[in-house]
């Protein structure tokens, strides 16, 4: 089974979800989502496995800080500048086959192992 996680390793619920992942013997690629960011068609696939709009994965006081609270931005334009300004992002996010979850709490993404 391949597994990917979205990480920040600055956040705590993040290497709690990583260290989950590897307690249940799995060791997934890792993408340091802040310095290697999704591409615009990558993060829109994430979402439609998430069931999720961009809104609902912005974490809530650097997406303000970002000037992404703005209610006539596009779900294409929040993706685009979430691509460029991925500190927005929520994390983490756990990706496999066609099925993505989000790590809060960090146990939420072990539905989808």
């Amino acid at each position: 089974m391949s597994v990917t996680i979205y990480h920040n390793p600055r956040c705590s619920k993040s290497r709690q979800t990583l260290g989950l992942l590897q307690e249940k013997g799995i060791e997934p690629e890792i993408i340091e989502y802040l310095t290697d960011p999704p591409s615009a068609a990558e993060l829109k696939r994430v979402l439609e496995m998430l069931g999720k709009g961009p809104r609902d994965i912005m974490r809530k006081k650097e997406a303000a800080n970002a000037g992404l609270n703005d209610a006539s931005l596009s779900d294409d334009e929040l993706i685009a500048r979430m691509v460029a300004d991925p500190i927005v992002i929520e994390r983490p996010i756990v990706v496999t086959g066609n099925k993505a979850a989000l790590g809060r709490p960090p146990e939420s993404v072990l539905e989808i192992l």
